[in-house]
């Protein structure tokens, strides 16, 4: 059952007498570090969540945010980790599966998906296994439940080898005055179980994605749950119609421990008592037990509170829709959860302790030692040719082969598909308004230091969703990371949070939402830190939008901000040097407003033909990108050494260092001086790198690179590996 001897005792003092089969579980599962976050809730405290943009933050199905016009964006971000690395189809499918319940649950429409995605070393015998099913199961249930996938991120490590990760996000639109929640109310209000029947799929689900792997992982297949997209599909469109009336009081989506987390935590939020009849609920096997009922993760399934007299109309849209219905309870004021079935008491369980009075753990932790700084680095190769091989790589390769499996255009509202900073997908029904998206996380700069990754991995969502002209809300958050019991793993946790609350504070870009996975181990090594932001943010006149891609030939290349050529933790030194060494590079809060604030003032005034910001493999990867996406070449001077940088201060630094706060943007060539004074009157260093123009990326006195030796390279490396030529 997965609880400790203290536990358990804590278990008898609630009960005042022992727990049956049924309550016992009940207790399991809502203890469970995946359903309770007893080792991280004391830190997760800590987050700013609050702004006046801000609805809802965490504490509901998702994260709700006023993005004008009346509307509302509601979005959250959760893993599917261990199910993934169990079974990937049906673990990736039904990780969509149940984000898109968390958010249409709130009564959006949910209108995006987005992932981001660990994979081991691509040698490792399971990796292109574990790619291909992922890949797969995302797509399958993506595009046939019609929710574009619009965007994501795909890390290679051997730290994944024995445990991926799989985190998914769905963002959705509501009216704001339409919002619903989840807190039961009104005495004697009928409770409503919709959706699909319940099997014995995903029993104990929670209980193992809150536990270490081991050998036996794969034994683990039947707490995997097994998703139907053509029936989510009805679901929402049932929800949503009945959300049109004044039917419900409360709504809450079955997601990890299915029937037990969804009534109790809608009977807690209340203040209210429960009597649930479990002989009631649609089952599609026969002989289920309480246990299995309450406990049983089958997908598609959603709970409500109705107003009374309101069940037939409810029944009558469910059954359109071919959808099950069933009254299975009613609210009391007892503040206790009483199952029932075949006519027996079955369950007597109070539901605040459950609810709320989990354990809650203050874990030893000691902070992670400091990198030792970078010292001389020898270059093996001209930077041409060092570039040439990391466009090929596997963290830096095109992820087309993924994306292109994924419907990224149904609905019709996508305005820039995967490739880009950030996705941009249309408000329907608002001709000028669009939200824009992006999930971030560099985990190697977690590893070496988890302050100052936590801050990255903010701050590039928000430099991602800033360089396509968009202006930065909110975050999720979704936080994986190894075993915290082990005083090191939650110390990069602590460290971890610590950063995103200082980039958050300084960006003014609260949490609204998220999810904390942790025990991402196999027989004890863990995966790397890796705190996965989700960012959204609003284009108010989509028109403006940036790319990246260089649109005409004589056009200037500018970088905004400053480059002080690190390569601490960068991939040049890891993939072409060798070397996982030194520390990453620091995160300047206040450069990453000023110079991002600059860029989003020169896209929204149409200075600049096209922005991307600089981040892995650095200047001459951003502009490698900007020309593979524009199909055009330049010919650029590196900036010049700052002196020495600690770390080599040279060519190669300037080239490949991972400097934070920078953009590349482009202008045509009457307009430089315009756009140089603007940006400096906004605060914002900036400097000229060359010209747009020709069929070959030239670094003066460095080199030469064809595009299309670069194409090949870049877009080779995922084709060639799933089809096992590498």
């Amino acid at each position: 059952m997965g609880l400790t001897r203290e536990e358990y005792d804590r278990v008898l003092k609630i009960m005042g007498r022992e727990p049956n089969q049924v309550e016992l579980g009940i207790f399991s599962v809502m203890w469970s570090e995946h359903c309770s976050y007893k080792s991280s809730k004391k830190w997760l405290k800590t987050l700013p969540t609050k702004a006046p943009w801000v609805i809802q933050g965490p504490g509901e199905n998702a994260g709700v945010i006023d993005i004008g016009d009346g509307l509302a964006a509601i979005f959250k971000m959760e893993s599917h980790n261990h199910p993934s690395f169990i079974e990937p189809y049906q673990g990736a499918a039904t990780g969509v599966g149940g984000i898109l319940r968390d958010v249409f649950t709130m009564g959006a429409r949910p209108i995006a998906n987005l992932n981001a995605l660990r994979f081991g070393a691509p040698d490792h015998p399971k990796t292109r296994h574990l790619v291909a099913g992922v890949v797969h199961g995302i797509g399958g249930y993506g595009n046939c439940v019609g929710v574009p996938t619009v965007g994501g991120e795909v890390n290679f490590d051997p730290s994944y080898n024995g445990n991926i990760l799989v985190n998914a996000m769905t963002v959705g639109l509501a009216k704001k005055d339409r919002i619903f929640y989840s807190a039961a109310a009104g005495l004697g209000n009928p409770v409503v179980y919709v959706g699909s029947k319940t099997g014995r799929d995903g029993i104990h689900g929670a209980t193992m994605a809150s536990a270490e792997f081991s050998e036996d992982s794969e034994e683990k297949r039947p707490t995997v749950q097994v998703g139907d997209p053509f029936t989510e599909k009805l679901l929402i469109e049932a929800c949503l119609e009945l959300m049109a009336t004044d039917a419900i009081v409360a709504i809450q989506d079955m997601g990890a421990a299915g029937l037990t987390s969804s009534s109790f935590e809608m009977a807690s939020k209340g203040g209210m008592g429960i009597d649930l009849d479990l002989s009631k609920v649609p089952a599609r096997e026969t002989g289920m037990t309480p246990f299995e009922f309450m406990l049983s993760e089958s997908q598609e399934r959603m709970l409500m509170v109705l107003k009374p007299g309101s069940e037939k109309q409810a029944e009558a849209i469910f059954r359109k829709w071919e959808l099950d219905f069933a009254v299975i309870g009613h609210l009391t004021d007892t503040g206790r959860m009483v199952l029932r079935f075949d006519g027996e008491q079955v369950g007597d369980l109070p539901i605040d302790p459950l609810a709320q009075a989990s354990p809650e753990y203050d874990r030893p932790w000691v902070k992670t030692p400091p990198q030792k700084p970078l010292g001389k680095v020898n270059h093996p190769l001209p930077i041409a040719e060092a570039l040439l091989r990391m466009m090929g790589s596997p963290d830096m390769c095109s992820r087309r082969w993924i994306w292109e499996q994924y419907d990224h255009l149904v609905r019709g509202d996508t305005a820039q598909v995967p490739g880009g900073d950030a996705a941009v997908v249309r408000v329907a029904d608002h001709p000028k308004k669009a939200l824009a998206m992006s999930v971030d996380c560099t985990p190697r700069y977690c590893f070496a230091d988890p302050v100052e990754g936590g801050k990255q991995a903010v701050a590039e969502t928000w430099r991602n969703i800033t360089a396509v002209g968009g202006r930065p809300l909110a975050i999720t958050d979704n936080m994986n990371f190894g075993n915290p019991e082990r005083p090191d793993i939650m110390g990069q946790f602590v460290g971890a949070i610590e950063g995103i609350r200082a980039a958050c504070l300084a960006l003014d870009y609260p949490v609204v939402s998220g999810n904390v996975s942790l025990y991402n181990e196999t027989n004890g090594k863990g995966i790397l830190p890796t705190p996965a932001i989700g960012g959204v943010g609003v284009l108010d006149d989509v028109s403006k939008m940036a790319t990246l891609a260089f649109k005409l030939p004589g056009e200037a290349i500018l970088l905004i901000g400053r480059t002080a050529g690190h390569l601490g933790q960068s991939l040049y030194l890891r993939d072409i040097c060798g070397k996982a060494e030194g520390p990453p590079p620091p995160v300047d809060l206040a450069a990453e407003r000023t110079n991002g604030d600059a860029v989003r003032m020169l896209i929204g005034q149409g200075l600049v033909s096209a922005a991307h910001d600089c981040s892995d493999g650095g200047l001459a990867a951003a502009l490698a990108e900007m020309a593979l996406a524009g199909g055009m070449g330049a010919a650029v001077t590196l900036p010049a050494a700052p002196g020495d940088a600690g770390d080599g201060g040279d060519a190669f630094a300037m080239a490949f260092g991972e400097d934070q706060g920078r953009y590349v943007v482009t202008c045509p060539a009457e307009s430089v001086e315009a756009v140089i004074a603007a940006a400096e009157a906004a605060g914002a260093p900036v400097q000229r790198l060359g010209m747009t123009g020709g069929d070959e990326l030239t670094f003066a006195g460095h080199g030469t690179i064809s595009l299309q030796a670069l194409r090949d390279a870049h877009e080779g490396w995922l084709p060639r590996y799933m089809a096992h030529e590498i």
